[in-house]
């Protein structure tokens, strides 16, 4: 358990900041779900406007701190190869 005054402190923020990067990182795995279950459905529209829409949400969590930039980039990337092997 914490004893100074600055360690409380820490905690404190830390249970703050806690809840705000679980909620962004649920977001994020929302984005990305829909994108793949657009995928999985074979349409290849509603995919292309749930990857439009998730692309801004992995990188918006990789400049928060949430995920590494190379990990978001990467999801990006795998989700747009799928998404145009739709096409094809």
């Amino acid at each position: 358990m914490a004893n100074t005054t600055s360690a409380k402190k820490a905690t404190r923020k830390m249970a703050r900041r806690t809840l705000i990067n679980k909620s962004r990182r649920s977001r994020v795995r929302t984005y990305v779900r829909k994108v793949e279950e657009a995928i999985a459905s074979g349409d290849l529209q509603a995919a292309a406007d749930a990857f439009k829409a998730a692309q801004p949400e992995l990188m918006r969590a990789a400049t928060k701190g949430v995920m590494h930039k190379n990990t978001a980039s990467r999801k990006v990337s795998r989700l747009a190869a799928r998404v145009k092997a739709i096409s094809a």
